[in-house]
């Protein structure tokens, strides 16, 4: 008789993400990732006594997908910030489960959008918004917050079905939003 599959944490994680994705955050639990692995239960709570600890790591799994598909823009010759804010927009459409997961279920670390620009999160964001323009590191931080509010407006409606996504509509708004901030910061530092 062959022996029986370890069962590990990374695979815990890996099938209560796979069921975020697909059904969505409220149905992970001890016995549907059990199910999902083809186990008992008794591996997923040996490793994880609370569901809620599983979410956590899910969640932080969740997080590094997201930065991940939000980098891969397409075309960064037409605007690597226009790009990662589309690619935004694309993951509320294609992930809509992960999107509310992340920014609609309340696992979030940080308190605040500000918050999270403080505690670097977002540096790779910034460093690419200071190296296309001529802006310093606290313009950019503006310039992020003032996109990210648009963007994560427009993702939320979106990946609540509230509103049909037109891409190019949403490319020329964003274009709009991210020219105005910019032209606002670098008034302000005259």
């Amino acid at each position: 008789m062959p022996p029986k599959a370890k069962i590990t944490r990374e695979m815990i994680v890996e099938a209560a993400f796979e069921i975020v994705r697909v059904k969505g955050a409220e149905n992970v639990n001890a016995r549907t990732v059990a199910q999902k692995l083809g186990c008992s239960t008794q591996p997923v709570m040996y490793h994880f006594a609370k569901i809620d600890d599983m979410k956590r790591a899910v969640y932080e799994k969740a997080g590094r997908f997201h930065t991940e598909y939000l980098m891969k823009v397409e075309e960064p010759q037409n605007g690597m910030m226009l790009g990662i804010g589309l690619n935004y927009i694309r993951f509320a459409i294609k992930e809509p489960y992960l999107f509310r997961f992340l920014f609609q279920s309340g696992y979030v670390a940080e308190n605040s959008l500000p918050e999270m620009i403080e505690f670097g999160e977002v540096t790779p964001f910034l460093s690419v918004m200071c190296k296309t323009t001529e802006m310093n590191l606290e313009q950019a931080k503006e310039v992020f917050l003032t996109i990210a509010m648009f963007v994560h407006g427009y993702a939320s409606i979106i990946a609540n079905n509230s509103l049909e996504y037109d891409e190019k509509v949403v490319a020329l708004h964003l274009q709009r939003v991210y020219r105005g901030a910019i032209l606002s910061a670098q008034e302000e530092k005259k």
